[in-house]
């Protein structure tokens, strides 16, 4: 038996840097699906951890990170996915969820040994953390409908990536299995 984490990647967003017009139509598409995973994650006993940028603010602790995007012009992105007071919050600096991060810690304190990744952007953040994943040999788990992308065609090839290459089950949110 398999023992998975949820992680929640950059959801917690002000939506404030160049590429955000591209990104902002994906992520109301996806927004639902995540949200659902979420509180599906949540009834099961199953860890969520957000892994987030910190927006160059290194000062900044998960609070603060949550308030400065609630009081951006998207909160209405964030909120149906806030962490709740059980939720893990992992602070990261660049695409990776592991790198320079506790995550692999937490996940063996965890005794997790599959992740289920869901949130944004799929063909930067989602990838890369996957392929990290995997090559600490943790399975993978993408819910296709439920990842945020930039470019269409570089996520479905992203997608196809992690599946062949990572061996990441891609599925719909509704068919994740914790």
């Amino acid at each position: 038996m398999r023992n998975s984490a949820l992680i929640v990647v950059d959801m917690v967003n002000t939506y404030d840097h160049p590429d955000a017009d591209l990104l902002i139509p994906a992520v109301r598409t996806a927004l639902p699906n995540i949200a659902r995973l979420i509180a599906r994650a949540r009834s099961e006993h199953i860890p969520v951890i957000y892994a987030n940028d910190n927006f160059g603010e290194w000062r900044s602790h998960h609070g603060e990170i949550i308030e400065r995007t609630l009081a951006g012009r998207n909160a209405e992105l964030v909120e149906p996915v806030l962490p709740d007071d059980d939720s893990l919050f992992v602070v990261k600096a660049r695409h990776s969820i592991f790198y320079e991060t506790p995550m692999s810690y937490l996940l063996s304190q965890l005794d997790a040994d599959r992740v289920v990744l869901c949130g944004q952007v799929t063909e930067q953040c989602v990838l890369y953390s996957a392929l990290d994943a995997h090559i600490r040999h943790l399975h993978v788990t993408v819910p296709r409908d439920a990842v945020a992308h930039i470019h269409s065609d570089l996520a479905d090839a992203a997608l196809h990536m992690m599946e062949r290459n990572m061996g990441a089950r891609i599925t719909s949110a509704d068919d994740v299995t914790f």
